[in-house]
């Protein structure tokens, strides 16, 4: 299926289009993780760039099960180290978070500890004294190579390929960040993966133009993006006949899917997202 290119009539086409518009707006950030994307506003001298995208890293890492519980998690970290330091970025790069987080094996939230969190924030906090902040790492990795297994790229050379080409030499994306967080359990890890909240927060990253997503990576092509694959989104896209039913959540059928929707939003596949988070409010 992989290989196979997916027929989508006309009328589908424009229902997802016309679904994308409808739920692709401001409004759709409140109850949603993506709020946390505008917790800094460097624009209004509150934080700088480097803490908008360490924020969102955070919250997109802490994105999954029940919304009212992960993301009052979500603000106690940031609260926490705004009030240590007024900067998430500073706050993990001078280690801040050992004397102002509690450690130990307690649950934080679900299955991850509070000393999961202190592994998490060591490794994100190492990331950002060496580049000084989450996006420079990840374009340095892009471009420099870095990624166990991916040849290194030379600087000045074409843009990178799709995310669906692979084997060109150009790391993907995803692979830098998960292979960055060796020692984290918190950073969903595996080529063969789903890696939803990893593919989430580069969303929020890289498209661009959005009333939600930031775009602020505008050196990453959105054509190279793989769809945020959870629950939700598969049970609608298997309705649609865009994976097969009974698909698994795992990087193949984010491809299908990804490739489906490229078909819908040429060269923004991931816009497709709204549209499929919408299907679960509208009738098709």
């Amino acid at each position: 299926m992989a290989d196979s290119k997916i027929n989508i009539s006309d009328q589908l086409k424009v229902k997802l289009r016309e679904l994308a518009d409808r739920y692709e707006v401001a409004s759709f950030t409140e109850e949603d993780p993506s709020q946390f994307l505008r917790w800094y506003r460097p624009e209004e001298g509150r934080g700088t760039v480097a803490d908008v995208e360490a924020a969102s890293f955070i919250a997109a890492m802490l994105a999954f099960g029940s919304r009212k519980q992960f993301i009052p998690k979500i603000r106690e970290i940031l609260e926490t180290s705004d009030r240590s330091l007024g900067s998430i970025t500073e706050w993990l790069k001078q280690g801040k978070y050992t004397s102002d987080f509690p450690r130990g094996a307690a649950k934080f939230y679900r299955f991850y500890s509070y000393d999961d969190m202190q592994v998490f924030f060591e490794e994100l906090g190492d990331i950002l004294k060496e580049d000084g902040s989450l996006g420079e790492f990840v374009k340095a990795k892009m471009y420099d190579g870095g990624v166990t297994g991916v040849s290194p790229v030379r600087r000045g050379s074409e843009r990178p390929r799709s995310g669906l080409e692979r084997g060109e030499g150009f790391p993907l994306l995803h692979e830098i960040l998960s292979s960055s967080f060796p020692k984290s359990a918190i950073v969903p890890k595996g080529r063969s993966s789903a890696n939803k909240r990893i593919h989430m927060f580069l969303r929020w990253m890289v498209r661009r133009g959005s009333p939600v997503d930031l775009g602020i990576w505008g050196w990453a092509d959105p054509a190279s993006l793989l769809i945020p694959l959870d629950v939700h989104v598969m049970q609608e896209a298997a309705k649609l006949g865009l994976i097969a039913e009974g698909a698994v959540a795992s990087r193949k059928t984010a491809e299908c899917l990804t490739a489906a929707l490229a078909e819908v939003f040429p060269g923004d596949p991931c816009r497709g997202d709204f549209a499929l988070f919408g299907l679960g409010v509208d009738v098709l």
